[in-house]
């Protein structure tokens, strides 16, 4: 595919849209045709990682705790950024990863607890990363 369709998300209870998913999806959605939007219907505050992404270059309208519209497709910029929670976590590390230039990602010990050995997994599919001790 040349390019991604925009879509427009809300969060349900299972069998529906998990929102753990919410935030990972919002990189995807930078990178989409168009605008798309995402309404989080089942917790609120889901959305304090968007900051973090605007930083990046995302061009994302935060309309309330509870909905985001997001353009599409922007290119997304090396920048440094801070992880908050687990979830924002692994949306910031797969959006520095689609980023043209080199992140600096703190906060990484909220990523170590839900993904194990995260680093060699995705150094085997290809990814340029180093973690850097401070």
């Amino acid at each position: 595919a040349d390019s991604y369709r925009p879509a427009d998300v809300e969060t349900q209870p299972y069998p529906g849209f998990a929102t753990d998913l919410q935030a990972p999806m919002a990189v995807l959605m930078t990178q989409a045709d168009g605008d798309s939007s995402i309404h989080e219907t089942i917790y609120e505050d889901r959305l304090d990682y968007t900051m973090e992404l605007v930083k990046m270059g995302a061009v994302i309208e935060v309309v309330d705790e509870r909905h985001a519209r997001i353009a599409g497709p922007t290119p997304l910029h090396g920048r440094e950024v801070q992880i908050q929670d687990l979830r924002a976590g692994a949306t910031l590390v797969l959006a520095a990863l689609a980023a043209a230039e080199t992140s600096v990602i703190s906060g990484v010990e909220h990523v170590d607890r839900g993904y194990e050995q995260i680093e060699s997994k995705l150094l085997a599919l290809g990814a340029q990363i180093t973690r850097i001790d401070a």
